[in-house]
């Protein structure tokens, strides 16, 4: 599912809310979850999941095009896991 794909199931669920609400309220949303991990905090949806930042160290890495070697400097990226309730929902 995609967040276009979202917005449509959200706004089929609920008519009261208008399409630009529920696409604000999404918006506002992963914009506030990019922002914490910008940050290097974490979010915790209770029975959902967690996000956090991890940092991945300076690597040695191959351009798969010519081949040749590539330093890649450090950097975070996002890291999501899955609460207890969602995986056993999944598992059902």
């Amino acid at each position: 599912m995609n967040k276009s794909d979202l917005l449509q199931s959200l706004k089929s669920k609920n008519d009261s809310f208008s399409e630009e609400d529920v696409e604000s309220s999404i918006n506002l949303i992963l914009k506030f979850i990019s922002n914490t991990l910008a940050k290097a905090n974490r979010v915790e949806i209770r029975n959902f999941g967690s996000f956090s930042a991890r940092k991945r160290d300076k690597r040695l890495s191959r351009n798969p095009k010519s081949g040749t070697s590539v330093l890649v400097e450090p950097k975070n990226h996002p890291y999501f896991r899955a609460s207890k309730n969602l995986k056993e929902s999944l598992n059902q």
